[in-house]
């Protein structure tokens, strides 16, 4: 008799472990980038807020009144990163003239003074102008401004118009390496703000002692106090607004890096979700 032996069947039973997917690498390669594209958008904010402000300006030392005194700083921001600038030209308008214009001493820096004829005299103090300051150039002397960096330049202006409620006073600015950047192009009032807008000067309504005052620009112990007062309120400006610009960008960085990492909560949330 023959007998047939069934061999034994080996089955191969299936796992009932599902092997677990990894989440983890790509949570951590999500948060990198959306880490990398909010710093490169912080640093666009920050550097184009600097760029906008980056330009020539004049600014009065307290009030600048119509047919008044006043003293002005002239400042100039170095705008490139591999230049320095080593020369600045200041020129006043020939259709608001003004018969004295005084430079401050600057360490470092050479300035001249250029005058011209004017087609129409002027009359101050009781006497007759035939010239009036066209523009003042600073020249580097031992001294530049660097990239990062700003200098002012103190000016004695009057006497100031009573016809106007502004002066234009457009600027050249030159670089060590013969670049030139003309700030000349004259900001329009409801219009935005030119590539390259010159120096605005905004007079003040003049007082009645405003005129008095004017009439004796050789008082010297009350053109000290008044300049040190306008000092005074001039540095309290200059910080208060430095303050609020710097404070609106540190906002409005926080503002974009707290969105992007809702951005990124957002995403994770939604993938463990669909899992």
């Amino acid at each position: 008799m023959s007998v047939f032996r069934t061999q034994p069947s080996f089955r191969t039973q299936p796992t009932s472990r599902t092997q677990p997917t990894s989440r983890t690498q790509p949570s951590r390669t999500f948060l990198a980038r959306a880490a990398v594209a909010g710093g490169v958008v912080a640093s666009s904010v920050l550097l184009l807020s600097g760029t906008a402000f980056a330009h020539v300006s004049v600014q009065p030392q307290g009030e600048a009144a119509k047919g008044g005194y006043a003293t002005v700083n002239v400042k100039v921001p170095n705008e490139r990163d591999n230049a320095s600038t080593v020369k600045v030209e200041l020129n006043f308008p020939t259709d608001h003239p003004l018969a004295s214009v005084m430079p401050q001493p600057v360490p470092g820096w050479k300035v001249e003074v250029t005058r011209a004829k004017l087609a129409k005299p002027l009359e101050l103090h009781g006497k007759k102008i035939n010239e009036a300051v066209a523009k003042v150039t600073w020249t580097a002397d031992g001294s530049k401004i660097g990239p990062g960096q700003f200098q002012q330049f103190p000016l004695s202006l009057g006497r100031l118009p009573e016809d106007t409620d502004r002066l234009v006073l457009k600027a050249i600015q030159t670089y060590d390496n013969n670049e030139i950047v003309r700030w000349i192009e004259e900001p329009k009032e409801g219009a935005a703000e030119p590539e390259s807008p010159a120096p605005v000067l905004k007079l003040s309504d003049a007082a009645d002692d405003h005129h008095g005052g004017a009439a004796k620009p050789a008082d010297d112990d009350k053109s000290d106090a008044s300049e040190k007062e306008g000092k005074g309120d001039g540095h309290e400006k200059a910080a208060d607004a430095g303050s609020t610009d710097t404070a609106a960008r540190v906002l409005g960085v926080v503002g974009i890096l707290v969105g992007l990492a809702g951005i990124a909560f957002g995403v994770l949330a939604g993938r463990r979700r669909s899992a």
